[in-house]
């Protein structure tokens, strides 16, 4: 039997060493890269999906700033390092992404770099003043709130966008469900509004208010007051049929909810006579048809309210006594006088001077 020379043995042997430090290097080099590209990086949270907000304008440093200052990526450095190698911050897209656990650096650039962000869904509530559309836009979108107040205020911007002016312009802004992208801008928020305007405006809703001699803005601004009147969706289309007589009748309308717009007070929960002496075109007891613009933005049930009114003789109407929120109706002003003493006296009892 030929025993192994000592020159062979050495062979060997630097062999099977070159070949576990290969081995070795190569493992490492394997977790490296897993590590950097592939390793789960997003840090779990208990309360879900994270998001990462990236303003329009942003720097590269700025969104690691915000990675690390929120604790979003368990490593933030190998992100960086690939960032970087990716071409990522001359290529950063504004936007709110959705980091769910688990995303490794490379899904999560992936995801940047195609600019994949998550849309924002919010609704927006019904609001009677200019500022309080400003901040419900400020809270849910990147929108700028400077740029949306000048935007709301532009006349001649707005009769050349969308036909309207600084005193009708909430018409445009419908309340209900909106599906936006985080960066949306303020125009761009304003044209969504009209986008949403228009799908709400068919053919046969244009039809319904030429048949009661409105405009889609007359429409909106005496639904406002029908939503001011009642919460109640059966009274609705009632109170409407009673404003739309007295349209026709040339009778002022004697909106309480408009004297409220005009002493800038809508808490006040009974109007006294000093009230209906404001100076103001939004005082529908001194002044006669459609106030000059909206008290509040009107939902989709008002206006069909007005659009569908009740067919009826009624030409008053007053809060019923029980504080139901229904209101009672009446042809004649004796019979209203009569329905308005029952209500003053519950006010009375419960001691509601104002």
């Amino acid at each position: 039997m030929t025993e192994t020379s000592p020159s062979a043995r050495l062979r060997w042997w630097v062999v099977l060493t070159l070949l576990g430090v290969g081995l070795v290097l190569g493992l490492a080099g394997s977790y490296a890269w897993w590590r950097v590209w592939r390793k789960p990086n997003v840090v779990a949270s208990p309360l879900g999906p994270a998001y990462l907000y990236i303003r329009t304008g942003s720097s590269f440093a700025t969104v690691l700033d915000t990675l690390r200052r929120q604790e979003l990526l368990h490593e933030p450095a190998t992100f960086a390092w690939l960032a970087r190698r990716r071409g990522y911050p001359a290529q950063i897209r504004p936007g709110r992404y959705r980091l769910d656990f688990g995303l490794g650096n490379d899904a999560l650039l992936d995801k940047l770099l195609r600019g994949e962000q998550d849309t924002v869904d919010f609704q927006l509530n019904a609001f009677k003043y200019k500022p309080q559309l400003v901040r419900q836009i400020a809270r849910q979108l990147e929108a700028d709130s400077t740029t949306l107040r000048q935007l709301l205020q532009d006349n001649k911007w707005l009769q050349r966008q969308y036909q309207l002016d600084t005193t009708t312009v909430l018409t445009l802004f419908l309340p209900g469900p909106y599906r936006l992208v985080w960066n949306t801008s303020a125009q761009q928020f304003m044209d969504s509004a009209a986008a949403t305007h228009r799908q709400f405006w068919t053919a046969q809703r244009r039809q319904q208010a030429d048949s009661l001699g409105l405009s889609p803005t007359q429409v909106h601004v005496l639904a406002s007051i029908v939503q001011r009147e009642t919460a109640m969706p059966q009274d609705k289309p009632i109170i409407a049929g009673v404003y739309l007589n007295r349209l026709r009748r040339h009778m002022r309308l004697q909106a309480d909810p408009t004297l409220l717009w005009a002493i800038g007070n809508f808490g006040v929960k009974r109007v006294l006579n000093k009230d209906k002496l404001v100076d103001s075109p939004y005082n529908t007891y001194k002044h006669a048809g459609l106030p000059p613009g909206p008290i509040t933005s009107t939902n989709r049930q008002s206006l069909d309210a007005v659009l569908r009114p009740a067919a009826h003789q009624y030409l008053f109407f007053c809060a019923r006594p029980d504080r139901s929120g229904y209101s009672d109706f009446a042809e004649t002003f004796a019979e209203h006088k009569k329905n308005a003493r029952r209500y003053q006296h519950t006010l009375d009892s419960l001691k509601i001077m104002r």
